[in-house]
């Protein structure tokens, strides 16, 4: 059973004074806090009902620990239909989405992955997981909706993000009566090239149900087995998959798409005749596992659908390829950071937290010293093998005191999910750093790549790869320099020389 999302969970996205509001609210206090109800947009789209508090812990528990199960590699996909609500904003709750439980769960996984791809599927435009992730280039999210007097009225062709995460932000806009070989026709071109250039090292699927046939909020026209189609193309990558739910308005209609993709998710073939159950009249007269498409008029022309996937082909030529983790793989354990424990610190010379875990297939082993003498062995043997002989002169103390004077090269960006300044060093441009899976894993490996590490380097036209988010990530405090307990982790940079310091026991890097 999926833990319920705790305050502080919450508010890894969300503002304090908005979480505090949705735990105090009832029914029977909404007219107290009508001020407060204006301010988070709670009572018109968004009512109060007994248990909000609860039902929003339990939504975005579901994500939070699915995302859990793929970045431990006890599972390579994972479903919540209890989660997907898509339109929920840091500070107000919006489209019947109070917490946003999609952002929640890739922030657990850009602790362990290097980039994450959000795929929506929902006939309203996913703007709450967009906004969240605008700036940045480590999640790309693509939303495929309808637009134009339709809510929320974002998500415009011309929506592509900005500052770093300028043209990481995917949209189709598409018009009333979309069918299944149409919206095929768009979904798969558009995914694969994402997937194949972007290389994310895992996908959040967002299931949503209204853009069926007959939705009684939507105006689509897919099949059960057109809008399960998208589920399938997208689990053929092979890449660790979260699957959420999100909206839907005709009950039956979404109880049966659901369980349709359930069995599709498990590679089970699902019988068209329904089994008895209590609620087997609602589903008359045919009483079947299927939601047919009807004769809808398709507004979609294919001139329209060629100009609109032209224009997010050439938004998409602007993102630099991303290579896969086999091509720059370096064998270093990966980190994964439990809450209560501190990154290291550049300016520091020890850890600041008691014990270091490391997933290195050995569920006993999470000794801080052991996991160090283990990684300072590895990195020591490195430089030797590198035969830096010219630093064999140089005395460990005068090494590191060199690497802590000269000041590091660094970039300042805001990262507006965390709310706060964040100092990236940036690594060597021709060695970018990506995260390594557990060798015990049983995630599938990374799409295999078709270009070898020397045509890489090598190959002309090749856009250079950003390294502004893979470095260590520290929070400028007012007073002094401290290590944040962000939830995202991000792969430490190769860095050399590297010395051992015999009397702290520890592994000083020069910038």
């Amino acid at each position: 059973t999926p833990k319920r999302a705790t305050f502080r969970q919450m508010t890894r996205f969300h503002t304090d004074e908005y979480i505090h509001f949705l735990e105090r609210v009832t029914p029977l206090n909404v007219e107290e806090l009508s001020q407060q109800q204006t301010r988070f947009n709670v009572g018109e789209d968004c009512p109060i009902f007994e248990g909000l508090f609860e039902f929003c812990s339990i939504s975005a528990g579901g994500s939070i620990d699915a995302a859990n199960k793929l970045t431990s590699g006890e599972s390579d996909i994972a479903i919540n239909w209890s989660g997907g609500l898509h339109h929920a904003k840091r500070f107000e709750a919006s489209g019947f989405c109070y917490v946003n439980d999609i952002v929640l769960a890739i922030l657990e996984l850009l602790r362990f992955y290097q980039r994450v791809l959000y795929i929506d599927i929902d006939i309203h435009h996913g703007d709450g997981v967009e906004e969240a992730f605008y700036t940045t280039d480590r999640v790309l999210t693509c939303s495929f909706h309808k637009f134009g007097q339709f809510f929320p009225g974002t998500g415009d062709v011309s929506d592509i993000g900005i500052g770093t995460g300028k043209y990481y932000a995917v949209n189709f806009p598409l018009k009333d009566g979309m069918d299944d070989w149409n919206y095929q026709n768009v979904f798969r071109p558009v995914v694969q090239h994402i997937i194949e250039w972007y290389r994310p090292g895992a996908i959040v699927l967002q299931c949503g149900a209204d853009s069926l046939a007959g939705d009684r909020l939507g105006c689509f026209n897919l099949s059960m087995k057109g809008h399960a189609a998208c589920v399938d193309f997208v689990k053929d990558f092979n890449i660790p998959l979260l699957v959420v739910g999100g909206g839907g308005y005709t009950i039956r209609n979404v109880a049966r798409a659901w369980t349709y993709e359930t069995g599709l998710l498990l590679g089970e073939q699902l019988s068209e005749d329904l089994p008895y159950n209590n609620f087997l009249e609602y589903y008359g007269p045919n009483y079947k596992l299927d939601v047919p498409a009807n004769n809808m008029e398709n507004m979609n022309t294919p001139a329209y659908l060629a100009d609109m996937k032209a224009k997010v082909f050439e938004n998409l030529r602007n993102i630099p390829f991303a290579p896969s983790v086999q091509i720059h793989q370096r064998q270093l354990n990966t980190r994964v950071v439990p809450e209560n424990e501190f990154s290291d610190s550049e300016d520091e010379g020890g850890r600041r937290h008691e014990r270091s875990y490391y997933t290195n297939g050995k569920s006993g082993e999470s000794s801080a010293r052991k996991a160090r003498a283990n990684n300072k062995t590895a990195l020591h043997n490195e430089s030797e093998s590198r035969g830096s002989s010219s630093r064999s002169g140089k005395t460990n103390s005068g090494i590191r005191d060199q690497g802590r004077n000269k000041p590091s090269r660094s970039n300042q960006i805001f990262d507006d999910v965390l709310n706060t300044t964040v100092s990236t060093s940036v690594p060597p441009a021709d060695r970018p750093s990506i995260m390594t899976p557990s060798p015990n894993s049983s995630r599938p490996p990374a799409p295999p790549s078709d270009v070898a590490q020397e045509d890489v380097a090598s190959a002309p036209g090749t856009p250079p790869i950003s390294n502004a988010n893979n470095a260590n990530e520290t929070v400028t405090g007012a007073n002094e320099t401290t290590t944040t307990t962000m939830e995202i982790d991000t792969v430490e940079p190769e860095s050399e020389p590297i010395a051992k310091d015999e009397e702290t026991d520890d592994v000083t890097m020069q910038s």
